[in-house]
C-alpha cells in the first residue's frame, strides 16, 4: 500500500468463500475468470488445488478454503478463479463465488474478529464493516506462502 494515506479510499475485488466475504486490494488483480480444468499436482502441500494454463502460462490455483481452514466444496461445485500478482509470481486463488469491486474507508477498518479461526487469523490483515456486512481483508502475500 505504497502511498496510500489514511484518508485515502481503497478499492477491494470481493468474493465469497463458505457464506463469508472477503476481498484482495484491486491492485493485486491481474483478472477474474470462470473454472478452469486443473492438473494435479502429485505430492503438492493440500492447499493447492492445481495448476491451470492461462493462455499459455502455467500457474499455480491455491484452493482458500484448504488455505484458511474451512470445509471443501459440496462434490461438483466448481470454484472461480481471482489470478493475482505476487512477489513470487502470478497464482490463482480459487474461490466459492466473485462479487463486486468495492471501495472501503480506513474509518471502517479494524483487527480481525473473534469469531475467525486461528488458520485464517494468521491470513486476514483485518475487516471493514459495511452497510450490512463484513469485508474481510486477505494478506495475499501470506495466503499464497506454503
Amino acid at each position: 500500500m505504497t502511498g496510500a494515506t489514511l484518508t485515502s479510499t481503497q478499492q477491494f475485488t470481493t468474493f465469497v468463500l463458505d457464506g463469508h466475504l472477503f476481498g484482495v486490494e484491486v491492485e493485486t488483480v491481474q483478472e477474474v475468470i470462470r473454472y478452469q480444468e486443473m492438473t494435479r499436482v502429485p505430492l503438492a502441500p493440500g492447499a493447492v488445488g492445481g495448476l491451470i494454463n492461462l493462455r499459455g502460462q502455467v500457474i499455480t490455483a491455491l484452493d482458500l478454503r484448504r488455505r484458511l481452514g474451512m470445509p471443501d466444496r459440496a462434490e461438483g461445485v466448481l470454484p472461480m478463479n481471482v489470478v493475482v500478482r505476487t512477489e513470487e509470481g502470478v497464482v490463482s486463488l480459487l474461490v466459492d463465488q466473485i462479487g463486486d469491486v468495492i471501495e472501503t474507508d480506513p474509518a471502517h477498518f479494524e483487527s480481525p474478529p473473534d469469531t475467525v479461526t486461528l488458520a485464517a487469523r494468521d491470513l486476514i490483515r483485518g475487516a471493514y464493516k459495511l452497510d450490512g456486512a463484513l469485508l474481510l481483508a486477505l494478506d495475499v502475500p501470506k495466503a499464497v506462502e506454503l
